[in-house]
């Protein structure tokens, strides 16, 4: 039975690190926005266009994911999963699938995420885009940590 892997967290938590390893400890297909969006922008730091097309690659990826699934094969997202209503959608339409769905959450505190996101600017890996810390704290401010009943 293939298994979506929902990679729950926070920039800067270990989502690309944590999903790395479950796309090669259950040869899964690993689907990560930030690493499409980046091919598509002709400007990186375009915080607009990376913003606006970030819905229509999401969309794209799930599209991509569900055929996996359909077709047996195991997927680990990286969407980050802020809010319950979007883990509960994913899980429901990856279980109408017939898939199994796993939640993964990092819990990091918001003074560790801006020291590592703070190490990460100062030396961009391929995939990602700088953070400030205002963002975080934003992005930190629409988080909606995971229920017990979401695992």
């Amino acid at each position: 039975m293939p298994t979506l892997y929902l990679i729950c967290g926070l920039p800067g938590a270990g989502k690309t690190t944590l999903a790395r390893k479950l796309e090669s400890e259950h040869a899964a297909l690993r689907l990560c926005p930030d690493e499409w969006i980046v091919n598509l922008l002709a400007d990186p730091a375009d915080k607009a266009e990376l913003d606006r097309l970030r819905d229509p690659v999401e969309k794209l990826l799930w599209d991509l994911a569900k055929c996996a699934l359909a077709l047996g094969v195991s997927v680990v997202l990286e969407f980050g999963f802020w809010s319950k209503a979007e883990r509960s959608f994913f899980r429901a339409e990856a279980e109408a699938l017939g898939a199994r769905v796993e939640l993964h959450y990092l819990k990091v505190s918001l003074d560790e995420l801006w020291a590592r996101l703070a190490a990460r600017n100062a030396d961009l890996p391929a995939g990602t885009f700088p953070v400030k810390r205002e963002e975080l704290e934003l992005w930190a401010s629409w988080f909606e940590e995971p229920m017990e009943d979401e695992y």
